[in-house]
């Protein structure tokens, strides 16, 4: 199936998502389990339902959900990553940057990636084969060649080490920026990157569901993927960026 075609049907799969988050979360906003500092919803749930339904109606490629984790033991080299609310904190407490994250990885390298930002209805989409874009209109990464001027935007994943040591580490690397953000949204942050309104995302540890339709998003762009460290629980090391500043 050609990447146009598995393109279009992630787009209608986070579509749908994206409609049910948005016009049920009276009803969805609520706490299947919290452990620690993770927190899952209701609303996880169902968005990786829907979107899983949908998915297995229009294309025979198994599927790998932050939910509900592998559809068949062997994913082989072609597979579905869904990440059905990215950003789920946010979410529950209302603030407005979340998404439906839907990527094909071939191979182990992600092929095509959709992000539906359905708070304010901006749609991302790229492949291997095909431009970045959000709403059918191309988008590129920046161009800025120095830390000095550019803005970082990272995290802190569900494993984060909080040690002294650790946070010590982060804290010089933050010195080097212009601008440091953490939104909370690992999928949110790739397509900043690659519309251009920061310049790097990078995260140790986090999750492939979360960052694998951003790395197909920045590659078309114009940009680098970075993914390494992978882990058999899917843990990821990760660097999105332009190639100046990803030397």
């Amino acid at each position: 199936m050609s990447d146009l075609k598995n393109i279009e049907i992630a787009k209608e799969a986070a579509l749908l998502a994206g409609e049910i988050l948005v016009n049920t979360k009276s009803d969805l906003n609520h706490e299947k389990e919290s452990k620690g500092k993770d927190i899952k919803l209701l609303a996880d749930i169902e968005a990786e339902n829907a979107i899983k339904q949908y998915i297995s109606k229009h294309s025979l490629h198994p599927i790998l959900g932050e939910e509900t984790g592998k559809s068949v033991e062997d994913l082989g080299d072609t597979f579905w990553v869904i990440d059905p609310l990215d950003g789920t904190a946010n979410y529950s407490r209302n603030i407005p940057i979340c998404c439906v994250s839907i990527a094909l990885i071939e191979k182990m390298k992600p092929s095509v990636g959709v992000i539906y930002d359905f708070n304010h209805k901006d749609l991302y989409e790229g492949s291997k084969s095909t431009k970045a874009k959000m709403n059918n209109k191309p988008i590129s990464i920046n161009t800025n060649t120095d830390k000095e001027s550019s803005i970082l935007l990272t995290g802190l994943p569900l494993l984060t080490d909080y040690s002294d040591s650790a946070m010590l580490n982060m804290v010089k690397d933050f010195q080097n920026w212009k601008k440091v953000r953490m939104i909370g949204s690992a999928a949110m942050a790739a397509v900043y990157v690659a519309s251009g309104k920061a310049d790097m995302y990078k995260e140790a540890g986090a999750f492939l569901w979360d960052i694998a339709a951003g790395a197909a998003i920045i590659e078309a762009a114009g940009g680098v993927d970075l993914i390494s460290n992978e882990q058999e629980n899917f843990q990821v090391d990760v660097s999105f960026t332009n190639i100046p500043l990803s030397k």
